[in-house]
């Protein structure tokens, strides 16, 4: 049953004397909660084979093409009469169209004379009727409707041709190629400040009812209102405008009486988005003086404006700032006392031009780099030479560190490209079969940083400052002699050594605490210069008294390091404050050294990384580089977000 009343196509309910009975009958079964597999009774049964089989009437429905002869357009006056009736099954209504035409002819479909009920006679079968009575009122056109427009230029389009519409329609102007309201040409200019003009007056009907009131009859406005300073006025279009103090003063209308809107209305909200884009997305002052500029005054317009420029996505991507996060409190390889170099953070710096060998037009020149190796408890500096960015290179540099140091158990470096000067590539990879067969041989784990986040390796590359800068007054001392790689591998000593005899920690002047804590002080075991002892010692009371002395000094060095050190890592120097967290699915702009800022491209984070303490200091982000999707990993410090997921 239900498939063959629903199996009828019929919106317009042309043949809804038919169909209303095939419903009325699904509905009558449906109310009396039978399975779908139930057989229909007798009484339903035999309903249901008279009701199909009027089915064939529907055969002789005909429509016709045209309702009345005439062009609908060149009639006088149109009618349009409903009749409605209802009873206990259904409710129906048709309407009929009549049409007066321009010889005073009324074209009306034919149809057959009917009765109405009588009002008695309907008494049995509606016992009682309740009426609502509907209050009909002139109302102004619902500014709510606007919300649906998130463009100014499109509302204001839309509403001119809507104005233009109605004009065309009710023959108050006749434009050439205007046939009704599907037929109608361009807006004029003209109506376009009309359009204006009624947006703003149902915009201010909104918000301002009790002033234009007030102002209506003659009264001022509350003297606590939010209007109450500008001294407002309704101008001959029934606008609301500012009265002000400058009405002698030689400026236009517009200038000297601004057109007054509510700064929280969303008709204001595209003005101002308008008027941002005309002046090229600039601060708040031009976008201010350009509104003013256009005769509008926002009541509280400058905390609306700042709020849409700060959310403003082209803003964003212009001049808005990359993410940041409080930093996060230092790892256990930071804090722990074991042997020197037990945690070591590394990375190569350079390169320097030598002379390799000389030749008959003069000398042949090679470039050398440095591998810098930092404890990162103890804060000393071991620097190795090597001649080449190759595995090999860095292989032998790694083993002259052990060899010397002793074995790690941790090594930290950064990864991906390092811009220093010109934009190089730092190709150390520990999935390259000899480093990692190196490293799983001495018991050593490798841990990268996310590429182009330099400041995670802050405690090395604070350190490369530092050596790039003695280097340079070394070099500067020796003179302008030609540097050969003997000369830069005794220059890079030197280096250590001065590196490693700085202080930790402020130099005290107290008489009772002479000695300066050092990286030196616990590698090479010399505070200071260590006399010879006096008188006749035997060997072995002189072994045990040096190995006292040894252990006294590490003792020293180490109880001062916990004491005087680390509370100088206590405090964050900056990175105080914590962020909202960069979400999954946040569009972001990737920031991209070898581009322009307005050429960096566009992201979406597919994955936010939390550090141990909750925050989002990495992420992963998925962009579209040449046509094909790819997915970087990436320090917040390296986006800028545009869009995120959170609802604001």
């Amino acid at each position: 049953m239900l498939s063959t009343v629903n199996s009828l196509y019929d919106p317009l309910g042309f043949a809804s004397p038919i169909t209303v009975q095939g419903k009325a009958l699904v509905r009558d079964v449906s109310s009396e909660q039978h399975e779908w597999d139930t057989p229909l009774p007798l009484e339903k049964e035999t309903q249901w084979k008279a009701w199909t089989d009027s089915l064939t009437e529907l055969e002789q429905v005909c429509i016709q093409r045209a309702y009345i002869p005439v062009s609908m357009s060149c009639c006088k006056f149109i009618e349009l009469c409903v009749f409605a009736d209802a009873s206990t099954m259904a409710i129906a209504a048709v309407a009929y169209l009549r049409a007066l035409d321009s010889d005073g002819k009324w074209h009306e479909d034919e149809t057959e004379s009917f009765e109405l009920v009588q009002p008695e006679a309907d008494k049995d079968i509606r016992p009682q009727v309740t009426c609502l009575a509907t209050k009909v009122t002139e109302q102004s056109l619902g500014a709510t409707r606007f919300e649906r427009f998130s463009v100014w230029k499109t509302l204001v389009r839309g509403m001119a041709s809507l104005v233009h519409v109605a004009k065309s329609f009710s023959g108050e102007t006749k434009t050439d190629g205007c046939k009704g309201w599907h037929q109608c040409g361009q807006p004029l200019t003209t109506e376009r400040s009309q359009a204006k003009v009624h947006i703003f007056r149902a915009v201010q009907e909104d918000v301002y009812k009790e002033e234009l009131k007030c102002l209506t009859q003659g009264i001022k406005v509350h003297c606590q209102g939010p209007l109450a300073k500008l001294d407002p006025f309704i101008d001959k279009s029934g606008l609301l405008r500012v009265g002000g103090r400058i009405r002698r003063a030689d400026l236009e209308d517009q200038e000297k009486h601004p057109l007054i809107l509510p700064a929280g209305h969303h008709v204001t909200t595209l003005l101002v988005r308008h008027y941002h884009d005309k002046v090229a997305h600039q601060g708040r002052h031009l976008t201010e003086g350009a509104l003013r500029t256009a005769g509008v005054w926002i009541v509280g317009g400058r905390r609306l404006i700042s709020s849409i420029i700060f959310k403003c996505v082209i803003c964003k991507k212009l001049r808005g700032k990359r993410e940041v996060q409080k930093m996060s409190d230092l790892p256990a390889d930071r804090l722990t006392t074991d042997p020197p170099f037990t945690h070591v953070g590394l990375d190569v710096f350079g390169p320097w031009s030598v002379t390799t060998r000389r030749t008959r037009g003069g000398a042949a020149n090679s470039k050398r780099w440095a591998v810098i190796f930092a404890c990162l408890s103890t804060r000393a500096v071991h620097l190795e030479v090597i001649e080449s960015m190759s595995t090999s290179g860095f292989i032998n540099s790694l083993r002259r560190f052990l060899s010397i140091r002793g074995p790690v158990k941790h090594l930290r470096s950064d990864r991906g490209t390092n811009f220093i000067g010109a934009c190089r590539e730092l190709q150390v990879n520990t999935d390259d079969p000899e480093i990692k067969s190196y490293l799983q041989d001495q018991g050593c784990t490798w841990t990268f940083n996310a590429p182009h986040s330099s400041h995670m390796g802050g405690a090395w590359e604070r350190l490369i400052g530092v050596a790039r800068r003695i280097l340079d007054g070394l070099l500067v001392k020796d003179g302008p002699t030609r540097l050969t790689h003997e000369v830069l591998s005794t220059l890079m000593a030197e280096v250590m050594a001065i590196m490693n005899a700085r202080p930790l920690v402020p130099i005290s002047y107290d008489v009772e605490i002479p000695a300066m804590l050092s990286p030196a002080t616990l590698l090479t075991q010399k505070a200071s210069v260590t006399p010879a002892p006096l008188g006749d010692f035997k060997l072995d009371h002189l072994c045990k008294v040096q190995w006292r002395q040894v252990q006294s000094l590490a003792d020293s060095f180490w109880k001062r390091w916990r004491l005087e050190y680390l509370a100088t890592l206590q405090p964050r120097r900056k990175w105080t404050t914590e962020k909202p967290d960069i979400q999954e699915g946040d569009i972001v702009l990737i920031k991209d050294v070898q581009a322009k800022r307005n050429e960096w491209p566009l992201g979406r984070i597919s994955k936010a990384i939390a550090s141990s303490d909750s925050k989002v200091r990495k992420v992963m982000v998925k962009t579209l580089s040449q046509g094909v999707l790819k997915e970087y990993l990436r320090p917040i410090s390296d986006v800028v977000l545009l869009m995120s997921q959170k609802k604001e």
